[in-house]
Parts: structure tokens; C-alpha cells; sequence
């Protein structure tokens, strides 16, 4: 019988108990450390007056730190359901989300959120009062039952909880270096020194985090909170060589870099991962030509975690592949299919379905069946098409539509048509009343720095690429796009921004 998740984590570290797994400010936590937390954690939640047991639900809203990870590791020995919390979950939507769960912990760092939101059902517990005495470590979850719950970024409507089962963390490629193959290995020894920063309820953070502590190296933690950490500094300062990026992110990288290069020193670097949201070609040629081979663009989202990966080698191969966002990952499978679900000739557009053995069973809020089907396979609610070398280019997401005068256009299309300009630093798209059409597209152009727009020329460029029909009726330009908690460009605030010139 196969041994649940994290029975493959925990005999990783018994197996090299000196080796650093963390690095918080000045401590460092040796694997050996660690184990030692996860047993007085474990010891802690089995004391607490929520009497647990496998299948109960717990809550974990905490910092990113050694201990906020292995108090979930413990959770996850004990067999509990875990409800990940991202930052700022603490007003309306926290209540709801928690209601299920025996306790909620917090720590130092969300304590005071939590006291000041709405009050919720479970009985709050700080970190600190769960260390316990040192426990056995005998993982008793089954298999069957839900482990983990994250919350999208509500990028197609409300936050979503993802429901994953102990399988599919026990299968989980992060996890499970006997899954890797000779890619994944070498892309595992650039995760010397990951750095570990945002937070952990997320899927794409809990995936490169497992890869890091999976393949020996060392989580890299600063102590400095999130909205004063300064990019590109850190990475220098922590002799980073591994790190994960959203897309504005990496643009405001670039931009330091542009102006100074004097004062970081990135020779550590080995690889950033830029995921999140659509990125440019161009400003994927700008990354690479900034950065060098150690940059990769990969796609994915919470229900299926990373898909495809698409690194500067396969570019020097295969110039054109810039305009895809990879080949399927380590154990993913992907498949086009139309409309009624039959899969496509290759190089033909259609919607993006995905499997792998990792991924999720289920929403906790709504209904799955129009995204998961009786055989795993994930409805991705994105377009695009496959190629005979096995690259996975993305044409639209199914959602982020605008339907003018009957007809849909996909907000991607327009928006990678309008970056195409050579004097675009970036383009979003989002969707608008229109007393004539229905709706109409409204774009925001960030253009590149000392460059003057010429409008018309964007709209030629829609013309030509998309349709006439989808050419914006509104072109704003930005300076900078305002960035959701999830790091993504935020399209509600963008929305609001029309509201206001109106007004």
C-alpha cells in the first residue's frame, strides 16, 4: 500500500537531517530542525480542544515562515484537510471560507487581521501555543480524502476553493523526485536557493517550494514584509538562484535593470520562472536578453498546478516557439478538443484540456463537472492549439471575452495583437458597455519608456491581427498596471479607472 503524502517529504529529511532546508534572516533551519517542528506540531494538534481527526478540517492563515510551513506538514501527518489563506482574506470572503474548519491558526503576522475581520465560526489558535512535545511521525491520511484547499484568484469571477486529495499530493511530481526524469533533474539543481516570499497557499509557491526541498536545496526566506521587499535587491543581497515571478514583476526587474546595473549582483541566478498571466514574446526576448538562458515562461493554474515549461534553450532551437508557453511538464498530459469534446488534428485551435496525477478533484464552493470529466481530464477554459514538436501555444482564454455585436473576441488575441508594437511595453484588454455594439474593447497601454503612442497604428495592428470590429474603442495609457494580492494584473481596477474619466 502506498504510503501517503508527506510520507516521501519526511524520509527525504530523516535521510540528510544536516542539509539546510530553510534560511529565515540569520537562522537556519537544517532538515533535521524541521522534523523536530512538524513532531511538536503534530504533538500540539493532536492536544488541541478541537478534538481532530483525519478528514477534520483546520484552517492555516500565517506568514511565510518555517513554522507556518510545518505546522501544515503537520496537519498533513495527521490526515486534517488544510484550508490554505492567502493575504487579505481577512474581511468578507474569510468567514465563509472558514466555516467548515475545527480551528484557524494564525501567527504573529495575521493575528491582528484576523481580529479585526468579521467573526468567524472556528476557534482561533496562535501558532506559538500548538508546540507540543515530540511526536512519532506516522502520516494517517487516506488517500481518497481532501489534504489541501487553496482559493484561486478569482481572474474569471469569485475565489474558487480547489480541493486536492492526499493521492494527488502523494503523486504530486513536486514531491516525488522517482518521477522526475533528466529535465526535471536539471532543472532542480538550479533550486540551490529558492526564494520562498508571498505566500503559501498557493499552488504554483507549495509546487517550487517542493522542488527546492525535494532535490536538497534551501528555502531563502527575507524578513522583510512583502510591499518593502525590493526586486531586484533581494536577489542579490540572498545570492538567489532560483525564483518565481508574475508577469509585472518581471517587468518592473527589467526596468531596474535598464536604469542600473552596477549595483546587483545576479550571478547566482539559475532560474526565474515567470508565470501568472499571458507574457509578450517581446517582453519574453527582453527578459532572456537581461537575464540570459536562466529565464522560463510557465503556464499552469490552481486546478492543475504547472503544465508547461518553456525555457531559452527551446527558444534558441526553435525561434518561433517564443509565441508558446511550452512543452507539457513532467507527467502532464495535454489534449485539444472542440467544442463537444473530441480531440483535434494537431495545429488546430481548440480548448486546452489537461490531466496529471497531482491535480485537483473538485471545487469546495461550486460545481466542477463542467471543468472535470469522469476520467481527470481538466477543462482549462483557455484556447489553443498544439504542434507537431509537442509546444502549446495559447490563442484566448475562454472567459476573458468580448462579445461585439453578437461576435466573440477573446481579450487575449487583442491584447497580444496591440504588444506586437515594437513601442508597447504592455497591453491589457477588458470589456465595456457600448450603447451601439453591445460591448466594445477598451485597452491600457504601457508604453516603452521615451516612446510617443501612435494610436492609430494600434488599431491597424488589431485590424489586421483580430478583426476591425475588435479594435479598442478606448485607448488609455499607464504607467503602471495596478497588481491584484495575486500579483496579477488587476482588470477590476483597471474598470474603475474608466468610471472615474467618465466621471
Amino acid at each position: 500500500m502506498t504510503s501517503p503524502f508527506p510520507h516521501s517529504f519526511l524520509k527525504a529529511f530523516e535521510d540528510a537531517p544536516d542539509v539546510p532546508a530553510f534560511e529565515y534572516g540569520s537562522r537556519v533551519f537544517g532538515r533535521g530542525d524541521i522534523l523536530d517542528l512538524v513532531a511538536r506540531y503534530v504533538s500540539g494538534l493532536r492536544a488541541a480542544e478541537a478534538s481532530l481527526s483525519p478528514g477534520d478540517g483546520i484552517a492555516i492563515y500565517t506568514g511565510v515562515t518555517p513554522d507556518g510551513f510545518t505546522v501544515q506538514i503537520a496537519a498533513h501527518v495527521l490526515g486534517l484537510r488544510v484550508i490554505g489563506l492567502k493575504p487579505g482574506m481577512g474581511t468578507v470572503q474569510l468567514p465563509v471560507i472558514v466555516a467548515d474548519a475545527k480551528l484557524l491558526i494564525v501567527d504573529e503576522y495575521t493575528r491582528a487581521e484576523i481580529e479585526s475581520s468579521p467573526p468567524v465560526k472556528p476557534a482561533v489558535v496562535k501558532l506559538e501555543n500548538l508546540l507540543g512535545d515530540i511526536s512519532t511521525l506516522t502520516p494517517q491520511g487516506c488517500l481518497e480524502d481532501t489534504a489541501l484547499v487553496l482559493f484561486t484568484s478569482g481572474t474569471t469571477g469569485g475565489p474558487k476553493g480547489v480541493e486536492c486529495t492526499y493521492a494527488a499530493l502523494t503523486a504530486s511530481w513536486a514531491w516525488q523526485r522517482s518521477a522526475w526524469d533528466a529535465d526535471t533533474e536539471l532543472i532542480a539543481s538550479r533550486y540551490g536557493r529558492f526564494l520562498l516570499f508571498g505566500t503559501l497557499a498557493s499552488t504554483v509557491m507549495f509546487e517550487h517550494l517542493g522542488l527546492c526541498l525535494t532535490s536538497g536545496g534551501t528555502a531563502v526566506i527575507p524578513t522583510t514584509p512583502l510591499p518593502l521587499l525590493k526586486f531586484p535587491h533581494v536577489l542579490s543581497d540572498l545570492r538567489i538562484s532560483a525564483v518565481l515571478f508574475t508577469v509585472p514583476r518581471l517587468y518592473h526587474v527589467l526596468e531596474h535593470l535598464n536604469s542600473d546595473t552596477s549595483s546587483f549582483d545576479l550571478s547566482y541566478l539559475r532560474s526565474v520562472v515567470v508565470s501568472g498571466s499571458p507574457l509578450p514574446a517581446q517582453k519574453l526576448r527582453a527578459a532572456i536578453e537581461a537575464l540570459g538562458d536562466v529565464v522560463f515562461n510557465g503556464y499552469g493554474m490552481s486546478e492543475t498546478g504547472l503544465v508547461c515549461l518553456l525555457s531559452a534553450a527551446d527558444i534558441v532551437a526553435h525561434p518561433d516557439a517564443i509565441d508558446a508557453v511550452g512543452r507539457p511538464f513532467t507527467g502532464v498530459q495535454v489534449q485539444i478538443r472542440d467544442d463537444i469534446g473530441a480531440s483535434l488534428p494537431l495545429n488546430t485551435v481548440g480548448h486546452v484540456w489537461v490531466r496529471s496525477l497531482g491535480a485537483f478533484n473538485g471545487y469546495t464552493n461550486e460545481e466542477s463537472l463542467s471543468v472535470l470529466d469522469s476520467t481527470g481530464w481538466i477543462w482549462t477554459r483557455d484556447l489553443g492549439l498544439l504542434d507537431s514538436r509537442g509546444f502549446l501555444y495559447l490563442t484566448g482564454r475562454e472567459r476573458e471575452i468580448v462579445i461585439i455585436n453578437a461576435s466573440v473576441y477573446y481579450v487575449g488575441a487583442i491584447e497580444h495583437a496591440l504588444s506586437s508594437h515594437p513601442d508597447v511595453d504592455a497591453a491589457y484588454v477588458v470589456s465595456i458597455p457600448d450603447n451601439n455594439t453591445g460591448e466594445a474593447a477598451a485597452a491600457f497601454i504601457k508604453m516603452v519608456k521615451d516612446r510617443v503612442p501612435d494610436l492609430s497604428t494600434l488599431g491597424e495592428l488589431v485590424k489586421e491581427k483580430v478583426s476591425p470590429a475588435a479594435v479598442p474603442v478606448a485607448v488609455t495609457t499607464i504607467d503602471s498596471v495596478p497588481i491584484a494580492p495575486s500579483g496579477k494584473p488587476d482588470k477590476q481596477a483597471l474598470l474603475g479607472l474608466i468610471s472615474k474619466m467618465k466621471s
